[in-house]
């Protein structure tokens, strides 16, 4: 009777009595906008149930905040040189030579003026030529009576302003047309001339390429935008050094070693002009490479994309893999997608204390979608609080997020942030409130009135759904801790075929410096912690600038190897503690002869035991004697397979060879580094007067080699943290429900003799099942993920079962004990409370 009474009400009342103002007219009297009654009912609702409304804060706020920082850190990732017209390119020589194919981002010095000259579509060029790509760091700056080192030293074309953006603070970009003058970095002014007007004044260059006055032509700021060419001083092509050889240099094979960059007109279409470029290159280089026995390809690159790329070598400056970011914004969303999905558990488990409330909105007139639009109301507010919430607690975190990245993201707030955080509360809003708000909508008026609460959707079914991919993801994240960690212990593990624990580097940086190099030595060796002294051009861990083509005598340039190389004092070998295996050490008579490496070896056909005693021709050269052969080290990182190498014995250095040993490899055996250091210092005062003292540990620089692997662990361990404990969290607020709405029949159980842990399994049951099913789901998933990341190194780790075993142990184990806890609490409540009302 009753219900036939309210389905006659709700079908002639289906319209709700408004006026044209689109205002509601309570029972009472009142009136209120349809949006004020909305609202009035989510505060209510949220005031009603407040830990379940901490819980969806508390995860949506922690998402967002993760969340935030990904999309920004992204978003500055893809930001580098955005500043720059979009027809700007680099010009990039795809190479293959001794069957090796590699893309450098360098090309030859005569390409890019003469491509001005022959091109029409060719508006402008520029060549910058990174001192850094030649293991020359560091540049004695003097001004007066300051003197500093300063890093990062390039020459440019007087052209470089003209194609890349910088704001100047002052000074012209015409004065770089005057030779011998440079253009500073502003922070870099600020330190050498303190508050000075820097233009117009002197300072003095003092490095490998000698001692020179420059003129200040003017101070730029990166106030425009990030780039991708980071330098701190701009010196003009046209002075001494690397620049005026670059000036010289017409060879259009070899000699790769400026970064070419054209503005092209608008309108050109780029994949012709590079079509007319192969051509156009064999005339001008063909003899030349056909001698060389190599092949080259010019390939244009949009400046845009230069610092999310990888695998290009002889790279301007570190860049940061698409893919790497691509895996950022998928961690960035999951965590996000989780805090959703609790908010949508929560919403749908509680369903029925809101059935009533659907229904009598109903019998008043309310449509499905006015009840969509309600409920959809209630989760974009909840998103709102949320994103509010996480701002501040974002630029509390950003030092140590910055640091897990080693990035410096500082949101601002401009119309990207803005559309960030709109975009934010929007998706959120409507990916967490779009299932709870048509489940409740989908209520029907008859069954609400008889206390039946389920709709067409299986809500339980769909509960236990998302808890599993919440685990999914949560094991996903903690398998890849697992295995990317266990590939750093390996990598910090392995033998690498030198000794690089207990070893002291020492730079000296200038011409001045390196004539008392020797003496320096000899006080070293009267140390008794001091093991061994040696020179060198490079050491291992460092990017190896020296490389030539070499063959056996009796053949020619097509059987040859292209072998990277160190020149080396008679000391190298034994300071660092590499293994021959044929041949001899070097001895201070062998100026000349090398050593090379087993995998140099055997590409030139050699036996490593036997190929001691034969000979090389270098190209053009006259031919260099095998002194020793020694046992493949790796003088790169782990991502790369040991290439052809070799030592080369020039203890004074070899003319012509790039040859300025300006590294000094120390080994040592101690224990208290204060007190050696601090003798070091003294002979370093005594012997190079003048001279900063520096230096830095070789196993800290080949850890360096790692800095993005160690970085993505850092990102995975804190994100794949806030994943669980957000699932977690979620996990407790279904748990507490789940108490909630079995508390009588708890207390039946307890009445009729359950015990406290048969309740708490009997509790904890249904929530252990679904994280062992994620667990099943994220296994594969993970696997294949962990096989494709650990691609990228020649030498990695095998996956293991116990490796995805662990992190669903971990998993499991951090739900049962929040699941358990809660049940425990309910076991443990009085049956006499629950029974009371019965």
């Amino acid at each position: 009777m009753y219900a036939q009474l309210s389905v006659s009400v709700h079908r002639t009342n289906h319209k709700r009595p408004k006026n044209q103002c689109g205002t509601l007219r309570h029972p009472i009297g009142g009136k209120q906008t349809m949006f004020q009654s909305y609202f009035l009912t989510t505060l209510r609702n949220l005031r009603k149930n407040r830990l379940f409304t901490a819980i969806n804060v508390i995860g949506l706020a922690v998402g967002t905040l993760c969340c935030l920082y990904i999309v920004s850190y992204v978003e500055d990732q893809f930001s580098y040189d955005r500043q720059l017209p979009a027809n700007t390119y680099r010009i990039n020589s795809r190479m293959s030579m001794s069957g090796d194919a590699f893309v450098n981002g360098t090309a030859s010095p005569p390409i890019g003026p003469q491509m001005k000259e022959d091109f029409p579509e060719v508006e402008q060029y520029t060549r910058v030529l990174q001192t850094n790509l030649f293991g020359v760091k560091d540049h004695l700056i003097k001004y007066k009576d300051q003197a500093l080192y300063e890093k990062d030293l390039d020459y440019v074309d007087s052209t470089f302003f003209n194609v890349f953006s910088y704001h100047f603070v002052s000074g012209s970009p015409d004065g770089l047309k005057q030779p011998f003058s440079v253009v500073l970095l502003k922070s870099t002014a600020d330190k050498i001339f303190k508050g000075e007007d820097p233009v117009g004044k002197v300072i003095t260059i003092d490095n490998t390429y000698g001692k020179q006055d420059f003129l200040v032509a003017g101070v730029v700021d990166e106030s425009l935008g990030k780039s991708h060419l980071h330098a701190n001083i701009f010196v003009t092509m046209n002075s001494n050094g690397m620049g005026k050889y670059v000036y010289t240099v017409q060879r259009w094979g070899g000699e790769n070693i400026v970064g070419t960059y054209v503005r092209l007109r608008a309108g050109t279409n780029t994949n012709q002009l590079e079509s007319r470029l192969q051509p156009w290159l064999e005339q001008h280089g063909g003899q030349e490479m056909k001698q060389l026995g190599m092949t080259k390809h010019l390939v244009f690159e949009p400046v845009t994309d230069i610092h999310t790329t990888t695998g290009v070598l002889h790279e301007m400056s570190a860049t940061t893999g698409a893919v790497f970011l691509r895996i950022l914004l998928a961690i960035a969303f999951l965590v996000q997608g989780i805090a959703c999905i609790n908010f949508m558990n929560l919403s749908t488990a509680r369903a029925s204390r809101r059935a009533k409330e659907v229904g009598v909105r109903k019998v008043l007139g309310a449509g499905r979608g006015d009840l969509v639009r309600q409920f959809l109301g209630e989760s974009f507010l909840l998103a709102l609080i949320g994103t509010v919430m996480a701002l501040p607690l974002l630029y509390l975190a950003l030092p140590w997020l910055n640091d897990i990245t080693g990035a410096d993201v500082h949101p601002k707030p401009d119309l990207v942030t803005a559309a960030i955080f709109a975009a934010l509360v929007a998706i959120t809003g409507l990916v967490s409130g779009s299932y709870p708000a048509f489940y409740l909508a989908a209520f029907r008026v008859v069954r609400v009135i008889k206390g039946n609460f389920s709709s067409h959707i299986s809500a339980a079914g769909i509960r236990r759904g998302l808890v599993v991919f919440q685990f999914t993801l949560s094991i996903l994240l903690v398998s890849g801790i697992i295995v990317i960690r266990s590939q750093l212990r390996y990598v910090q593990q392995k033998d690498l075929g030198f000794d690089k624990d207990q070893h002291l580097i020492f730079f000296f940086r200038n011409a001045e410096a390196r004539a008392k190099m020797d003496g320096f030595m000899d006080d070293l060796r009267q140390l008794s912690t001091v093991q061994g002294v040696s020179k060198s051009t490079n050491y291992p861990s460092q990017p190896v600038v020296n490389d030539w083509p070499f063959y056996p005598p009796g053949k020619d340039v097509a059987s040859a190897v292209d072998a990277k190389f160190y020149i080396t004092d008679e000391n190298f070998v034994k300071t660092a503690g590499i293994t021959l295996v044929g041949g001899r050490d070097f001895r201070r008579t062998d100026v000349g002869g090398v050593i090379i490496n087993e995998t140099m070896a055997r590409k030139l056909g050699l036996d490593p035991a036997t190929a001691a005693g034969g000979r090389l021709v270098p190209q053009n050269n006259e031919p260099i004697d095998i002194v020793g052969v020694m046992k493949d080290f790796n003088f790169g990182s782990l991502h790369e397979d040991v290439e052809p190498f070799m030592l080369w014995c020039g203890p004074d250095g070899l003319k012509g060879w790039g040859s300025t040993l300006s590294d000094l490899i120390v080994q040592v055996r101690t224990s208290d580094y204060g007190a050696l250091l601090a003798q070091i210092q003294g002979i370093w005062k005594k012997d190079l007067p003048g001279e900063p003292f520096d230096y830095r540990f070789l196993s800290d620089d080949v850890q360096l080699q790692y800095q993005a692997d160690l970085t993505l662990a850092g990102i995975i361990n804190t994100f794949a943290l806030v994943a669980i404990l957000i699932s977690c969290l979620g996990l407790f607020g279904l748990a507490a429900f789940s108490a909630e709405q079995r508390n009588k029949e708890i207390g039946i159980r307890k009445v009729l003799g359950a015990s406290v842990m048969g309740i708490v399994r009997l509790l904890s049951g249904d929530f252990i099942k679904p994280v062992l099913l994620g667990f099943a789901l994220a296994t594969p998933l993970a696997w294949w993920a962990m096989h494709r990341w650990l691609e990228s190194y020649a030498y990695r780790v095998p996956l293991r079962w116990w490796m995805f075993a662990l992190a669903g142990g971990v998993a499991l184990a951090i739900a049962l004990v929040t699941v358990s806890l809660q049940a425990f609490r309910a076991a443990r409540a009085n049956p006499v409370t629950s029974l009371r009302s019965e």
